[in-house]
């Protein structure tokens, strides 16, 4: 008997210490990564990060909660500037006063927080499925249209202004509003800052933007080629003619060196690096977003064009240098 007890005893230790060599990637709790990681900003970008991190939390850390919101880039860095988040996205850089309120509080740019380029997205202009006349526009049509006072001082622009056989017709111009990077990169870089034509409807989600131009034969829309892609059943993508024939945007056109290079565009997510360094699964999670498994992989799947891989292994090393 008592050499049962003893034999009983030993097995124990044995399982007990067996299970204190295991390996601890075996389990997500062994990594000891846990806790939550905030993003938020840019509309555009959304569909791209939130499919990063759905990934993340199903293949690599299950117990991180990746939360990303989608209140667009100018009210994302409203929310990451004071530090309320750990990542902000944008369809659009930085700019100079956003940098500047971020050395108010303590941030340098490029010390305290980095800039990542996620990938390549072009600026899509959509119609209705019924407009037939419209699938094909030069660059100066389009900017021309969306221009205040290009036609009539009111605005009450007509199809038939834009070029002549089309129908007599108001336009009804839509777009995503001022919260978003998407708006104001069309504003500033296409429109070069000049005024919107007045009729424009601008709206907060992308959306109610499918919806207004899918029930409306004289609609035109723009916003991020992702949800052009996602709702391609229901719109029908204008091909732009940037002076070579027209292009239509597509993974194959979209870049800064290719066709559609006229409304091709960067998207960004900024990185809070003093939480990187306080929060191990924040810069776990930043890893992981320019990572071969992240936004090189992911971005196609969202309507965006990867970047060179060279640029993906560039930010590796940055973020390797943190730990």
């Amino acid at each position: 008997m008592v050499k049962k007890i003893i034999a009983a005893f030993l097995l124990l230790g044995l399982i007990a210490s067996t299970a204190a060599c295991a390996d601890p990637k075996q389990t997500s709790s062994a990594s000891g990564l846990s806790g939550k990681v905030i993003v938020d900003g840019s509309g555009t970008v959304f569909p791209l990060m939130a499919h990063i991190a759905e990934q993340y939390m199903t293949s690599e850390q299950p117990d991180v909660d990746v939360q990303v919101g989608r209140a667009g880039s100018s009210a994302g860095f409203k929310k990451f500037i004071p530090g309320e988040t750990d990542f902000s996205d944008a369809s659009r850089k930085i700019k100079a006063e956003e940098i500047a309120q971020l050395a108010d509080k303590g941030l340098v740019f490029g010390e305290d927080v980095y800039e990542f380029k996620l990938a390549l997205d072009g600026l899509t202009f959509v119609i209705n499925k019924e407009n037939d006349w419209a699938a094909a526009m030069t660059r100066d049509e389009i900017v021309s249209a969306f221009l205040s006072g290009t036609y009539h001082a009111e605005d009450n622009v007509l199809w038939s202004d834009i070029r002549a056989g089309w129908p007599s017709e108001p336009v009804q111009f839509y777009g995503p509003n001022e919260n978003h990077g998407t708006y104001e990169f069309f504003y500033e870089n296409i429109l070069e800052k000049k005024d919107l034509v007045k009729t424009v409807n601008l709206q907060q989600e992308y959306a109610t933007l499918v919806d207004l131009v899918s029930q409306d034969t004289y609609a035109i829309a723009f916003f991020g080629f992702g949800y052009y892609v996602s709702n391609q059943d229901k719109l029908t993508a204008v091909s732009v003619d940037f002076g070579a024939g027209p292009v239509a945007p597509t993974l194959e056109t979209i870049g800064e060196t290719l066709p559609y290079a006229g409304f091709t565009r960067p998207v960004f997510t900024y990185l809070n690096v003093r939480y990187a360094k306080e929060k191990p699964q924040v810069l776990d999670f930043a890893k992981y977003v320019v990572s071969t498994e992240g936004a090189a992989k992911l971005a196609g799947n969202n309507g965006f064009a990867p970047l060179p891989p060279a640029e993906y292994a560039a930010y590796q090393d940055q973020l390797n240098k943190l730990g």
